[in-house]
């Protein structure tokens, strides 16, 4: 029987894991929208911690950028590297029919609900020196964790390009 306590897309999501064959641990907490209410609620995930930003350009390309939490990203320099023509963040009605999340869930694992490969992928070079990587199941009530190969692994697997980028150096 299921945990009616686990949101569906989170129980559909952790089954494609599987099929996968991609271990993951998926920790609850209470829900968080920013990444200070994250600190103050993960306790000891152990891993890098990770923002993502969904954007869009001026000529409707999507992006999903994801990089450890800490991490300052300038959007124009971003831009520039991108080759986009002025990002902007995506709004919440475009944020839930493509990778059907809510704003304060954005997670790399939307893209298995991204079908129609709308979205490009910008990975931050040094986040993925962290093992585990830590993000939201599709929900802000919880945390997985994954290996930074099996994230890559993932976006493959539901059709998405990754493009490493070193945010750092921006």
């Amino acid at each position: 029987m299921q945990d009616l306590a686990i949101p569906p897309d989170e129980t559909r999501f952790l089954a494609y894991l599987d099929r996968l064959g991609i271990a993951a641990v998926t920790r609850r907490h209470p829900p968080v929208f920013t990444v200070e209410e994250a600190r103050a609620h993960r306790g000891e995930i152990p891993g890098g911690h990770c923002k993502n930003l969904f954007l869009k350009d001026k000529k409707d390309q999507l992006w999903l950028v994801v990089a450890l939490e800490d991490v300052r990203i300038d959007l124009k320099a971003l831009e520039k590297r991108l080759g986009a023509a002025r990002l902007s963040f995506g709004k919440p009605e475009l944020l839930q029919a493509v990778l059907g999340v809510e704003p304060g869930s954005v997670t790399p694992f939307g893209l298995m609900n991204d079908t129609a490969g709308k979205v490009r992928v910008v990975l931050h070079e040094r986040m993925l020196g962290c093992d585990p990587l830590n993000f939201h199941p599709l929900h802000n009530a919880a945390t997985t964790s994954i290996a930074p190969a099996d994230l890559q692994r993932f976006a493959a697997a539901t059709g998405h390009q990754v493009e490493i980028v070193d945010l750092d150096s921006f």
